[in-house]
C-alpha cells in the first residue's frame, strides 16, 4: 500500500510540474532555470547525506548514483543557464584602427 501511495504522488508531481512549465511564458524561463537549479542543488545535498549515511550498501550505491546524477543536473543547468543569459547581453562594438 505505501508502494502504492508513493507512485500516486509520483505521478501527481509529474503531472503538475508539466502543466505548471507549459503556462509559463517563455520570458520566465531563464528565471525558472536558476530557480529549478537551486533545487537541484538541494537534491545534491541531500542525496550527499543518502549516499555517506550508513543505511547498507544498496543505500550507498544508489546514493552514490543519485549524486552523480545531481551533479550532472546542477553542472549542467548553471551551463544552460549561463548561455541563456549571454543571449541578452548586448554586444560591443570594437573599432580597430585610427
Amino acid at each position: 500500500m505505501e508502494m502504492l501511495t508513493s507512485l500516486y504522488i509520483f505521478m501527481l508531481a509529474v503531472f503538475l510540474g508539466y502543466q505548471l512549465i507549459v503556462k509559463i511564458p517563455p520570458l520566465l524561463h531563464t528565471p525558472l532555470m536558476s530557480f529549478t537549479n537551486s533545487i537541484s542543488g538541494i537534491s545534491l545535498v541531500a542525496s550527499l547525506v543518502a549516499a555517506g549515511a550508513d543505511y547498507g550498501r544498496t543505500a550507498s550505491l544508489l546514493g552514490c548514483v543519485a549524486v552523480t546524477c545531481a551533479t550532472i543536473n546542477v553542472v549542467g543547468g548553471f551551463l544552460i543557464t549561463d548561455r541563456m543569459l549571454k543571449m541578452f547581453r548586448k554586444k560591443e562594438n570594437i573599432v580597430t584602427g585610427g
